[in-house]
């Protein structure tokens, strides 16, 4: 009898011991060294970001040995000269952006090492009944967009495949907050920006999106680009290799928390910034992941990857369409080396969501 309770009691035990373990955040090996980044975000605390603020949140960059600093950014073409000139060690920023600094300025360009947005996002949004129907009804009229926004930096391309004189297109520049707001005011005819960022902002405001706006796609008229990745500087990458790695495979973790459970990474979003209002981001969120990162090419390669066709393509159209004075290799552009096995990284967002 003594010897059966003493097993059951060294059973529960045991039990209690293990879901200890599981349910503690992830912690570095004892002794090993701390490795300090500092990464720029593409935009304010919104519900996408939630996939990098769990892999803070669970321990994941604490298990890589990293002690990771995320700052809110001021667009998605802002964040690749951050990291150029040493502000940050990596950005959440627009490959097209690192396409163009490539092409002018090869040695102070860094690198791409996890592509998440896969599909094109970038648009021109306008008032459902407006005349605008397409680019060639952009001649004459005004349209307006954040300085840093990725769909105003790629507007010279979208200007040479359609075949209109940018030079007569009126540009405003406005703050990022305002422009639905004067969008809908009549203040400008069309604005430049994200697709989901436009519409969850517009139902932020009280504009219902998909009655009140149109948008003219830059993918349907060839644009077929890739967009935001991490970005991180050569120097770093030198110096730090195996961080590199980590961060890698911490992201990856956390990129699939989110797609298992949208919500928590809303929740992660929420502690750092509570005036968010949840039932939006959550939608803008399942709306990121099923538009921007659902490219049909992962099941092939996986999520982080990307088709050096493609690549090659989409650096091929940035160079004819801003008459850039190089054409860099996909090798400069993108590098694979760091990413987690294929294994191991999403291949189908949609039918996990």
């Amino acid at each position: 009898m003594k010897s059966t309770m003493t097993s059951n009691l060294r059973i529960a035990l045991l039990a209690l011991t293990a879901a200890f373990v599981l349910s503690a955040p992830l912690a570095a090996p004892a002794g090993a060294q701390t490795t300090k980044l500092k990464m720029v975000l593409n935009w304010k605390y919104q519900g996408p970001q939630g996939m990098f603020f769990l892999a803070d949140d669970r321990g994941y960059f604490k298990a890589e040995g990293l002690e990771v600093t995320l700052d809110q950014g001021n667009g998605s073409g802002a964040g690749v000269p951050l990291v150029a000139n040493g502000t940050y060690d990596v950005a959440f920023g627009d490959i097209n952006a690192l396409i163009e600094l490539a092409a002018k300025k090869p040695d102070d360009a860094p690198i791409a090492v996890y592509v998440m947005f896969n599909q094109p996002p970038f648009t021109v949004a306008v008032k459902a009944d407006s005349p605008i129907k397409s680019p060639k009804d952009f001649v004459g009229k005004t349209l307006g967009g954040a300085a840093n926004d990725g769909a105003l930096k790629l507007f010279p391309a979208l200007c040479k495949i359609t075949k209109i004189d940018c030079t007569k297109v009126n540009i405003t520049n406005m703050q990022p907050n305002l422009r639905e707001q004067m969008l809908m005011q009549g203040q400008v005819d069309a604005v430049f920006g994200y697709v989901n960022t436009i519409r969850f902002s517009a139902k932020l405001t009280g504009i219902d999106p998909d009655k009140q706006l149109r948008f003219i796609k830059y993918d349907d008229y060839g644009m077929d680009l890739y967009s935001n990745g991490i970005i991180v500087s050569r120097k770093f990458i030198k110096e730090h290799p195996e961080a590199v790695k980590g961060f890698l495979k911490a992201i990856n973790h956390s990129i699939k928390d989110a797609i298992a459970n949208p919500q928590a990474a809303v929740d992660a979003v929420a502690t750092r910034e509570p005036l968010i209002k949840p039932v939006i981001e959550r939608a803008r969120l399942d709306a990121t992941l099923a538009d921007e990162m659902s490219h049909p090419e992962i099941a092939k390669i996986g999520l982080g990857d990307v088709s050096d066709e493609r690549m090659a393509k989409a650096i091929d159209i940035l160079v004819k369409a801003k008459e850039l004075p190089r054409t860099p290799a996909t090798s400069e552009i993108f590098d694979r080396s760091f990413l987690p096995p294929a294994s191991e990284r999403p291949t189908s967002i949609r039918a996990a969501m």
